[in-house]
């Protein structure tokens, strides 16, 4: 368990704006940040009591969170929250996605069957993010290895390819009879390339039919925060008929990007019926304002939410 140089009670107070509902989305967002950088037992358990709230966002949050603090005494915590059928999907896939990331050693021989029981779960996203960390588990076993931290600030839920060119890559990417590990690992790849010719590469995976891996895709966009990805980080927003976790994923990353003629698309869709895409516009707009401005809003200056 990792040392952390912060009070207890410090930690404390801003678990108590983490777990206030009376408290704005995007201050609580800042609160959660602010944990997952301190790190340590206390910030971990105020993360853990945010899972009892109504918003699937925050929670979701939180579950990503654990998974990038990379210590694995969230372990029980995320197996409780994925076998917990009352969560939504879209956290009871972060913390499977969670899960895969931070799982070691110590912790393979728990993880793996619990994991491997959900593969088959009614929850579409549910059961494949399952299947991708049970191969992130296999690789890190083959190789004898932990992930390493992207140039991105991530532990991301598969790594990049040793060996490749951008044709290979995004051959791999488009193909969709291949594994989505293996083709995350290739998505993964393009975005450490970090061009243009890459992030247009990038756009054609949002013609998938599994809004999953559209879902990742949108994070990396806004992990890149490339202007050529804009127009159709916007497009996808405000496409209704889209599924609600990809809409909320372009939305994240509009506000990541910051581009002064994409306000008013983020500020439009704050009234949006679906909470997940209403909440994360309100993050957004706070992101964008920190992406717009000189104030310092975050523990470590990340402000890129998952």
């Amino acid at each position: 368990m990792a040392e952390s140089k912060f009070s207890e009670d410090t930690i404390s107070k801003v678990g108590i704006i983490l777990n206030d509902q009376s408290t704005g989305m995007a201050e609580r967002f800042r609160a959660l940040f602010t944990l997952r950088n301190i790190m340590g037992a206390t910030a971990i358990k105020e993360i853990s009591r945010c899972f009892t709230d109504p918003s699937a966002l925050l929670k979701h949050e939180c579950a990503y969170c654990l998974g990038q603090i990379q210590d694995t005494s969230a372990v029980p915590i995320l197996i409780n929250v994925l076998e917990d059928l009352s969560q939504e999907a879209i956290v009871r896939h972060e913390a499977a996605e969670a899960l895969g990331a931070l799982s070691s050693t110590t912790t393979h021989d728990i993880v793996i069957p619990v994991l491997q029981k959900y593969t088959t779960d009614a929850a579409g996203m549910v059961a494949d993010t399952c299947c991708i960390a049970l191969d992130l588990i296999e690789w890190k076993q083959v190789y004898n290895t932990e992930l390493l931290m992207s140039p991105f600030n991530s532990f991301d839920p598969a790594p990049p390819f040793e060996q490749g060119n951008l044709s290979c890559w995004s051959n791999d990417y488009l193909n969709s009879s291949l594994s989505l590990f293996h083709r995350y690992r290739a998505m993964f790849s393009l975005r450490n390339i970090n061009s243009t010719e890459a992030v247009e590469v990038l756009l054609k995976g949002f013609m998938d039919s599994n809004p999953l891996f559209k879902h990742e895709v949108a994070f990396v966009l806004g992990q890149l925060e490339h202007p050529a990805a804009v127009a159709t980080l916007k497009s996808k927003l405000e496409d209704v008929t889209e599924n609600h976790v990809v809409r909320h994923e372009c939305a994240d990353a509009l506000g990541s990007i910051g581009h002064e003629e994409y306000r008013e698309v983020i500020q439009r869709f704050i009234s949006d019926p679906e909470p997940v895409v209403s909440e994360s516009c309100i993050v957004a707009m706070d992101m964008f304002s920190y992406k717009t401005s000189d104030e310092f809003q975050y523990a470590d200056g990340v402000s890129r939410v998952e």
